[in-house]
């Protein structure tokens, strides 16, 4: 006897999928290919984030051979160039890293709270509010050394972050995206303006802080690392830790109550792990755009709307963006330099254009 198309052996309606079954196929596909997709990404982004660090390492207004660079870093190399590397270059290098993963994540998380793809410390003017700070320290109180720059630039990304969210919020406290965004826009225009009236009615007392207003990671040496690192890596953490119940929100309030999750803790929970992280990063290279708005959009197409690998993907990603920026702005006007804010500036406004006029944008 034939069996028919609706018998139970071929997965028809009275039973479920057959070994065979091309549904059965189609359904289990995503299943194995996820994870060797996320392997393969993670192997490569590994790949080009040493490639990255080399290539930060090795080029400059002198280029240095990777062997000369190799024998440095490990000690036994002598000489000027490895002198320059030790000195020079590998902190920028080190800071790179730092920054880039700050931004990377601080953006990934405002995306996911917000729900808004278009988001980032920039556009939210996270990073406008830690410069008016810091400018503000400079002028009022006299601050120039890297820690008062690193609790001002925490304190005006806090505000700025408060008082955009509130703005977004509703009534209820359901977040609008289109709200948000204007609000951090407007907000983030208005503090720019400002703390750029106090650097020009004031030039020489800010003469410090032109450079780190412009997002550089050139002469910083260590000590940015040492003091901000330690807030950046606690944000790094508590994101990580949030991934679980920042998939929860994703899905709606209402949602996210109903499967048990803590929908205002974790809100406030992200926005201290955003404000270490965008003031960590902003205080140790001033005000960097657009890296949070194009790395976590990368990490979501090659991992889906998971969270916890988004943010750990840039961790990976933001890095490797922000020194490669570095790098093209070290080769493009030699044997001067563009600032990596500047760079990553150029890059990312036509992406933010292509993810405006794109129909429907990452999912979130």
């Amino acid at each position: 006897m034939t069996l028919d198309a609706a018998s139970p052996a071929r997965g028809g309606p009275e039973g479920p999928p057959g070994p065979g079954d091309p549904a059965a196929l189609a359904a289990a596909a995503p299943a194995r290919t996820a994870p060797a997709r996320r392997a393969t990404g993670f192997a490569l982004a590994l790949v080009g984030l040493a490639a990255v660090v080399l290539l930060s390492l090795a080029i400059g207004t002198r280029d240095i051979a990777p062997a000369t660079v190799w024998a440095a870093v490990t000690g036994s190399g002598t000489g000027d160039d490895a002198s320059g590397v030790l000195t020079l270059r590998l902190p920028r290098t080190v800071l790179g890293l730092f920054v880039g993963a700050g931004l990377g994540v601080a953006g990934a998380l405002i995306q996911a709270v917000t729900r808004n793809p278009l988001a980032d410390p920039g556009i939210l003017g996270v990073n406008a509010g830690a410069s008016f700070a810091v400018a503000l320290g400079v002028g009022v109180l006299g601050i120039a050394s890297q820690l008062g720059y690193l609790w001002f630039a925490f304190a005006g990304a806090l505000a700025t972050t408060v008082v955009v969210y509130l703005i977004g919020s509703g009534a209820r406290g359901s977040v609008s995206p289109a709200r948000i965004t204007l609000a951090g826009v407007a907000i983030g225009a208005v503090l720019a303006g400002i703390t750029s009236a106090m650097v020009l009615a004031n030039p020489r007392g800010y003469n410090a802080m032109r450079a780190w207003e412009a997002g550089s990671l050139a002469d910083r040496g260590w000590e940015p690392i040492t003091t901000a690192a330690p807030f950046l890596v606690a944000g790094l953490v508590l994101a990580l830790l949030l991934g679980r119940s920042l998939n929860a929100v994703a899905m709606g309030d209402d949602l996210a109550r109903s499967l048990g999750a803590k929908v205002m803790r974790t809100r406030v929970l992200a926005l201290l792990a955003i404000t270490l992280l965008a003031g960590a990063a902003t205080a140790m290279a001033g005000p960097i755009m657009f890296v949070g708005l194009m790395i976590p959009h990368a990490a979501r197409w090659i991992v889906g709307p998971d969270q916890r690998w988004i943010i750990v993907y840039s961790v990976l990603l933001a890095p490797i963006l922000v020194l490669a920026a570095d790098v093209l702005g070290r080769v493009v006007m030699r044997p001067g330099e563009l600032q990596v804010g500047i760079v990553t500036a150029v890059l990312g406004a036509p992406v933010l254009i292509l993810l405006v006029r794109r129909a429907r944008v990452s999912q979130l």
